[in-house]
């Protein structure tokens, strides 16, 4: 691994302990563009990493009394069955297009991170709405299981509204999910990709380190301004993939105009 990739895993990190969510979504465009995968293999090897950090991160939360097993248990199941078919879906689309799909979530996390105010905490007296948590918890597992991220940005509000856990306990329930659903995606890709072991735990390891340093340091860092700069940074990583992967677009246009019917000569 190059030193530029050996910084980066460990700001990877350092953003998820800051942060509590969102640095697993640059794991993808380190591993394509900085260290030299293709796509399907990172997207693949992405997986580990968001669930190993997560899972420290939802063991430290857990010890501070801020998981919900329960409702980890039922979301987490349900996204790990929408992680499993996504992974296995995958091998019907290209690596551009998991790519081209990945830009767009990473815009959409970077807009909802601009957003001044969370969710609205929930109300312990309402029920789960169970008619939208299993739609909602299988399409994050699908996401997960296509382009490799953990989805904690669609995760936590869904726990807050859709099944009324508090928002201090949305975070570490959210991160329980992220674990399983990230486990459950690279069981799928498992016999379907090339897995470079030696490099994955080397990566992982030094994710962690900096997911560590960076809880340590979370209370201290102002998070309002470190979330809108790590937005604009979202944004300029998403349109740079966006802009890589472009030949997506090119090609749905050709196969569009062959797929048109010809005009009968008169």
């Amino acid at each position: 691994m190059n030193p530029l990739g050996l910084a980066l895993a460990s700001m990877i990190g350092l953003s998820l302990g800051l942060l509590g969510g969102g640095g697993s979504i640059l794991t993808v465009p380190v591993l394509v563009y900085v260290i030299g995968f293709a796509a399907k293999p990172a997207i693949a090897m992405s997986l580990p990493v968001v669930g190993a950090t997560s899972l420290v991160g939802a063991i430290i939360h857990w010890r501070l009394g801020n998981v919900r097993l329960g409702t980890a248990a039922l979301f987490g199941a349900l996204t790990m069955i929408g992680a499993y078919l996504g992974a296995k879906g995958a091998v019907f689309v290209s690596g551009a297009f998991q790519l081209l799909l990945l830009s767009l979530v990473m815009v959409i996390a970077a807009v909802l991170m601009f957003r001044r105010s969370g969710p609205r905490e929930a109300t312990s007296d309402r029920p789960p709405r169970l008619g939208l948590i299993v739609p909602v918890a299988l399409g994050v597992g699908l996401l997960t299981g296509i382009v490799g991220i953990g989805g904690g940005f669609l995760v936590v509000p869904a726990l807050v509204l859709l099944a009324g856990v508090p928002m201090r306990q949305a975070v570490g329930t959210s991160l329980t999910v992220i674990a399983m659903n990230s486990a459950s995606g690279f069981i799928g890709y498992l016999g379907n990709v090339p897995i470079d072991w030696a490099f994955l735990a080397k990566f992982t390891a030094l994710a962690l380190v900096g997911m560590i340093v960076g809880v340590a340091a979370s209370s201290r860092v102002p998070q309002a301004a470190l979330k809108r700069g790590f937005a604009v940074f979202l944004i300029v990583t998403g349109s740079f993939v966006l802009y890589k992967n472009r030949s997506v677009f090119a090609h749905v246009g050709t196969s569009a105009a062959q797929a048109a019917p010809s005009q009968p000569s008169r």
